[in-house]
């Protein structure tokens, strides 16, 4: 069966399917025939100006020949320029009929070339009936538009292919934010209706086996480049269906290009690869957005090629470039509610597979206890993520959600569970600018009393803001030597002591 999406196509008849060179009388589904383009009630060959705005110019010379075939992606107004307008009227009266008038087979996978040349067919048949004067620019981006809308992902295509843009916003059919450079902005790219944007979320969930319907209104899901989704639609979702997606980078950011953005200084990454060496069980903590999953993929690199990795995830993110990865993703419930498999369930199994490193893309329920008994089992080297705020608040964070396994456990016991479990505790935030650093790596010492003992090794201080509104700033070593500098020495690894001296790291702008 196929996997293409299904438009809710009610029974075609011979009669819907236009002869060459014919316009069909009505629209299939519809009570009254289609109006010419320009013609009272019908799609305005220019679309009518507002009061007090300028004057729209004829669709010939809307967009000139000089100019790129695509509209810019953000507007700082968020308003839609004239072209856009025209063509969201054009495909708002032209998308039901195109549903109603293509062979369903053609939406069959394989058949995406065929497909589209019944769709161009069928939209220049429309514009030369109606005497449409579409220039040659606007006529190609009219086209693509449509092929987006029944082929891909609508107004959503010109935004993933753009790789400036990081994150993608939909809040309701008509209104669609990004973020570009860690800033957020109103794109003035929407969706034609909500039936618009509802079939794409079913191309977006129909090849996964998911859906969503008021029965079940939110879903996590992934896109096939990798990028994460979040769904979530009436009632819900108050404005209408809403969709989150965090890119996935076709080329995933490795240690030196985080240390080239100034992410991380160049001490902290020596430091970081010989922990990932020497098997310490690291939590990367953070806060949404904060970059997580980027410091875990290349947090991973540093894992040998000769060990057995087994990566446990919601929505699959993970990049690892290791050939022995075994790459594990939890199910929801189906329709009838059964066949749930959760992040725990994969923890627990992950057991037997004689695994030499767990990766868990993020901690966020009752898995952590099993995360923290396999760390305390033999499990050395394991990598995860978790939301909080600072290194102290991270072991906070788990000790709450080792809670929520409904084990009942003292809260001592849980503690000295963390602090023999966890190692190290990377902080990383979003700044003010938009830029992504590590601000601490703190290394957990253990117990004193009842209260786990934290000592960081290394700081980001924030020392100023340029002329350019990038924020100034610097990391430094604390001048503490760590526990596991012992450990290095053990495996004959040449980590200099002068690395944790309070001295300034390059990790600002500014630095020649």
């Amino acid at each position: 069966m196929s996997n293409m999406p299904n438009f809710n196509r009610p029974p075609i008849s011979p009669g819907m399917i236009p002869r060459p060179g014919s316009i069909p009388p009505r629209f299939p589904g519809q009570g009254i025939p289609p109006r010419p383009l320009g013609s009272p009630g019908g799609i305005p060959a220019a679309v009518p100006p507002r009061p007090g705005s300028v004057p729209m110019p004829a669709p010939s010379s809307v967009i000139p020949p000089s100019s790129g075939i695509h509209p810019p992606i953000a507007h700082k107004t968020g308003q839609v320029d004239a072209a856009q307008e025209f063509i969201m009227q054009f495909k708002k009266q032209l998308l039901p009929y195109l549903v109603q008038a293509i062979d369903p087979k053609l939406l069959e996978r394989g058949n995406e070339n065929a497909l589209k040349a019944r769709i161009e067919q069928l939209v220049d048949e429309r514009l030369t009936a109606d005497k449409v004067p579409i220039g040659r620019q606007l006529r190609i981006k009219l086209l693509g538009d449509i092929i987006d809308e029944m082929v891909g992902f609508g107004p959503l295509e010109a935004l993933l292919k753009d790789d400036t843009v990081t994150e993608i916003m939909v809040n309701g059919h008509h209104t669609i934010y990004i973020e570009q450079k860690g800033r957020l902005t109103l794109s003035p790219v929407k969706f034609v209706d909500v039936e618009s944007c509802r079939r794409v979320i079913d191309k977006i969930l129909s090849p996964l086996g998911r859906r969503v319907d008021e029965s079940s209104p939110l879903c996590d899901a992934r896109l096939p480049d990798g990028s994460r989704v979040n769904v979530i639609i009436p009632p819900l979702a108050l404005n209408g269906p809403t969709i989150t997606i965090r890119k996935f980078s076709k080329s995933p950011l490795t240690m030196e290009k985080l240390i080239d953005f100034r992410a991380l200084s160049q001490s902290m990454a020596m430091f970081m690869k010989a922990c990932v060496h020497c098997t310490l069980n690291i939590v990367i903590s953070g806060g949404t957005g904060s970059g997580k999953t980027t410091m875990l993929n290349a947090l991973s690199s540093f894992i040998p090629e000769d060990e057995r990795i087994v990566t446990i995830e919601d929505a699959a993110e993970l990049n690892l470039q290791q050939e022995h990865v075994v790459r594990l993703e939890s199910k929801p419930k189906n329709i009838e509610g059964k066949g749930e498999v959760t992040i725990r369930d994969l923890v627990r199994n992950s057991l037997r597979m004689r695994p030499d490193r767990i990766v868990i893309g993020e901690c966020r329920g009752g898995e952590a206890l099993d995360m923290i008994q396999a760390m305390n089992t033999g499990h050395d080297g394991s990598l995860t993520t978790t939301h909080a705020n600072s290194p102290r608040d991270a072991i906070s964070r788990l000790e709450t959600l080792v809670m929520m396994a409904g084990m009942e456990l003292p809260q001592l016991a849980i503690r000295q569970q963390i602090a023999s479990a966890v190692h190290l505790i990377l902080q990383i935030s979003r700044l003010a600018d938009g830029s992504r650093k590590v601000i601490y790596i703190t290394e957990v010492q253990g117990m004193e009393g009842n209260i786990v003992t934290l000592q960081d090794i290394f700081k980001y201080e924030q020392t100023g803001i340029n002329s350019e509104g990038k924020l100034i700033g610097v990391t430094r070593g604390l001048g503490i030597v760590p526990r596991c500098q012992k450990r290095f020495e053990a495996n004959d690894l040449n980590i200099p002591i002068e690395i944790y001296q309070s001295v300034l790291h390059h990790n600002n702008p500014d630095y020649p």
